[in-house]
């Protein structure tokens, strides 16, 4: 009995090829948003404090409503601590944790009610959620992965062409311009580097505004790089279905796949 509900409860949980499946998807999606919405209209003092009894019952809804859905979560995986230290899984329990954090802080204090505030605001990672529900979300988190040594190849390089540039910038500029320090420098070449260009350091002298000028250019043959590196691995990118482990929660399987490529369990087990 107890096998036959972990089975159709991780059916219609963590699978979105049936009615069930998907009918929970759209329930939980409509949550989510509701709740990322009402810690924005929180932030809102005059609206907080006039509809703070509205706000305050109708997050205890949504947490109760989530805690059910993290206790199905671990009841209907056969092994739980796979879930539960997924990185889901940790995203489930931080949208849970601040507002019952919140019971166990102390509001007789200014600090405190800051502290209870910005623990409250943490739920705001509830939106993180939105990408179990996003098959997309699967195939951009499967192309950045198989990208990943490229980029962090070539994060370091771009750092290593900040840090030259900030130091030789150090050197062209006077410190009374804002050059004042190596990482001064360097933090405006990073701004430069990325066309972000905040204007609070400018380069005051001819070959200053000169080697800027090389920096802005080099900057939007830099912005290209990660992009093709990210499309490329979306083209290879293959397709994957909704199924997830019944035994270690994995998701992101090959279509029509029997097996679990993580623990190697049936993904479909008759009966």
């Amino acid at each position: 009995m107890l096998n036959k509900f972990r089975k159709k409860t991780h059916e219609i949980i963590f699978e979105a090829d049936t009615f069930l499946g998907k009918l929970f998807d759209i329930v939980l999606l409509i949550l989510i948003l509701l709740s990322v919405a009402a810690v924005m209209v929180e932030s809102v003092e005059s609206y907080s404090l006039k509809y703070n009894t509205f706000l305050t019952v109708f997050e205890w809804i949504i947490t109760g409503i989530f805690s059910i859905e993290y206790v199905l979560r671990i009841i209907s995986v056969k092994k739980p601590l796979k879930y539960i230290f997924s990185f889901y899984g940790l995203i489930d329990l931080i949208s849970l944790l601040p507002t019952y954090l919140g019971i166990f802080m102390l509001s007789d204090s200014i600090s405190s009610i800051k502290t209870i505030r910005t623990i409250r605001l943490l739920r705001v990672f509830r939106i993180l959620k939105l990408f179990r529900y996003v098959k997309e979300a699967n195939t951009l988190k499967q192309a950045l992965i198989a990208s990943r040594q490229r980029i962090v190849v070539f994060l370091l390089a771009v750092l290593a062409v900040a840090t030259i540039m900030g130091t030789i910038i150090y050197i062209i500029e006077d410190p009374k311009d804002g050059f004042t320090s190596i990482p001064r420098s360097i933090y405006w070449a990073i701004v430069t580097l990325t066309t972000v260009g905040y204007g609070d350091i400018a380069p005051q002298t001819v070959l200053g505004q000169f080697f800027a000028s090389i920096i802005m250019i080099l900057g939007y043959a830099i912005i290209a790089v990660p992009t093709g590196m990210v499309s490329i691995e979306l083209a290879k990118a293959e397709k994957i279905n909704t199924q997830s482990c019944p035994s270690c929660s994995q998701e992101g399987h090959d279509e029509n796949a029997l097996f679990c490529k993580h623990c190697g369990e049936e993904i479909n087990p008759k009966g």
